[in-house]
């Protein structure tokens, strides 16, 4: 079975595939597929598709290079979000964006075109953007989503379509062979693109709508098995291995004891040291803190932030646990999530026996003290729709990519949206 979802709600498709993939699974059933028609903000796939077939021809279906303007409004505008990812099958992209500030494209979507090595240029208006000549061959606008804003922005709405809106007496700025794109429907009283352009050659929308028949023909077949038996690609990447946070590290050999509590020497027990190692004193004091409401450690212990053996001026904390043998992995995840690059020490006889360094878990899910900060994902919990929340750990880059302990960051099962290893905490 195939649906197709539209929804206002950030990651419902990849939420819904999950959960009911594993209730098919458990039926004895094929695990239905899942086509997202657009989820909120976030992103609109098929429409990615069928632009960017729209695009390649254009282009004679060479993947060389890409120049695009994207033009309107580009904070709600999922399909210009889509672009962040989708333009990735050209070898070069240069992209620039045009809108006021009240509609410029979210953050989050900036650094991922950034990281993907697209070329950006920044403009508040199509005046400011002719103006500074290398002006693209092909433009992409989208409708301007004011009914989504607040009262303060409807009052600027004029101002915010002046901007944004083509005129004749800007014909004579484009470059030749250009065409305009737009993913419709337009705006019915103010379009960004008027109809006076229909019949003229930088009409690219109409062919772009008629491509969308034929992307989405092939996608259901696809997804169908209809066709795509033959796709030699690359697939879904095989999930990380649970044990990949946690190394064994080498025992520095010492003369007496190295933890103790209070002034009392630790016999048997556990310590979880470079706790934040290098950060500063109120980050490593606000660590400690965390580690200890996320474990629940209430018990008798000790901690503090103390000089590390890297410097004089370099710090990290340390918590002593007497008479606590070990860790459950469900603490282990936590305590790898909450302070990468921690050791756990365990220490017996005062000596320590074996030392573990901690790196940040492959997936984060199950636990009531974490939610997605991004307030549209379905998952939120202004939205009580009782969705757990689920991270998986950014993929490290570099050399940090063979180290279990980068410390990369965690995205969004549901939404994508990307965060730090301290902020998917709510405590």
């Amino acid at each position: 079975s195939c649906f197709i979802v539209r929804s206002k709600q950030e990651g419902m498709c990849a939420w819904l595939e999950h959960s009911l993939g594993l209730w098919a699974e458990r039926q004895g059933y094929a695990r239905p597929s899942f086509i997202n028609a657009g989820d909120g903000k976030h992103e609109h796939p098929t429409q990615e598709f069928l632009d960017e077939f729209s695009f390649l021809e254009r282009l004679a279906w060479k993947d060389e290079a890409i120049h695009l303007a994207l033009v309107g409004d580009l904070y709600h505008g999922r399909t210009v979000h889509s672009k962040a990812e989708g333009l990735r099958i050209f070898k070069k992209v240069r992209v620039d964006l045009i809108a006021p500030p009240e509609l410029a494209m979210p953050p989050f979507y900036l650094d991922a075109m950034k990281k993907n090595g697209y070329e950006l240029r920044l403009f508040d208006s199509l005046d400011e953007y002719l103006a500074s000549g290398a002006v693209a061959p092909l433009w992409y606008f989208t409708r301007l989503q004011l009914e989504r804003m607040g009262e303060s922005v409807l009052e600027k709405a004029p101002r915010l379509r002046k901007a944004v809106s083509f005129r004749k007496d800007m014909l004579d700025k484009l470059p030749p062979g250009a065409r305009f794109y737009h993913p419709l429907p337009r705006d019915r009283l103010a379009p960004t693109i008027p109809a006076w352009l229909d019949d003229t050659p930088l009409n690219g929308w109409d062919g772009q709508s008629a491509n969308g028949y034929y992307t989405r023909a092939v996608e259901m077949a696809m997804l169908a098995g209809r066709i795509g038996q033959d796709f030699t690609g690359r697939g879904r990447a095989a999930p990380e291995s649970e044990e990949a946070f946690i190394i064994e590290a080498t025992i520095e050999a010492s003369r007496k004891p190295e933890y103790k509590v209070g002034i009392k020497p630790v016999d048997k027990g556990i310590v979880i040291d470079h706790i934040a190692s290098g950060e500063s004193l109120e980050a490593i004091w606000g660590r400690i803190d965390k580690i200890r409401r996320v474990l629940g450690l209430n018990l008798r212990s000790s901690h503090g932030v103390y000089h590390s053996n890297k410097g004089p001026e370099v710090y990290k904390g340390i918590i002593s646990i007497p008479d606590l043998l070990s860790f459950g992995e469900k603490e282990l995840k936590k305590l790898g999530a909450v302070s990468p690059g921690c050791t756990i020490n365990l220490i017996d006889g005062h000596r320590v026996i074996k030392k573990y360094r901690l790196g940040m878990p492959p997936r984060i899910y199950a636990f009531d003290e974490i939610s997605c900060k991004n307030e549209n994902c379905l998952s939120h919990p202004k939205h009580e729709e009782h969705i757990e929340a689920y991270f998986l750990r950014k993929a490290a880059t570099g050399a940090a990519k063979d180290s279990p302990s980068a410390e990369s960051g965690y995205v969004c099962r549901w939404c994508e949206r990307e965060h730090s290893f301290s902020e998917i905490w709510t405590l």
